[in-house]
């Protein structure tokens, strides 16, 4: 039997590993706003008040989701400043940090993504990748122009 498999990478800080995927696969609701992330595109931000009118959760469950994917660095905090009649109202802002994106891709089916976020996908990956293996060649001492050549001859 032939089956189609992704090629699924996630990039994981060592010290946070446990805490990142049991705060995001311990909970249908990180899943969920992950999920919310992709249905409306992976760079815009993230509102508690979106979250609350598309996901069947309580606004204290979706806090708590977003304080605790915050706190592990999936997703950033912002402050937008709106102007609604006259008055200025600050409101937080989520987004998906680089780690935030890995995960919510693990999510994605193919088809969800457009060719723009595919390619700005691939762009990143390969410059974290790139950047991973710099690092562990400096601290093996592996000569780093030798990794540029292999690479060169690859691409070609």
């Amino acid at each position: 039997m032939s089956v189609k498999l992704h090629p699924y990478v996630v990039f994981l800080p060592t010290e946070k590993k446990d805490k990142i995927l049991s705060a995001i696969f311990g909970s249908k609701a990180g899943v969920d706003v992950l999920r919310f992330s992709l249905k409306q595109g992976i760079a815009k931000n993230i509102y508690q008040k979106d979250l609350m009118k598309s996901l069947n959760y309580s606004n204290k469950t979706i806090i708590q989701n977003l304080k605790a994917l915050t706190n592990l660095g999936v997703l950033t905090e912002r402050m937008e400043k709106n102007d609604k009649e006259g008055r200025i109202i600050w409101v937080k802002t989520y987004q998906l940090t680089d780690l935030g994106r890995w995960f919510a891709l693990l999510l994605a089916e193919e088809k969800e993504l457009s060719e723009k976020e595919k390619a700005e996908i691939l762009e990143s990956l390969f410059r974290t990748y790139v950047k991973l293996v710099k690092d562990l060649a400096e601290e093996l001492n592996i000569n780093k122009e030798m990794l540029a050549e292999i690479f060169k001859e690859e691409m070609k």
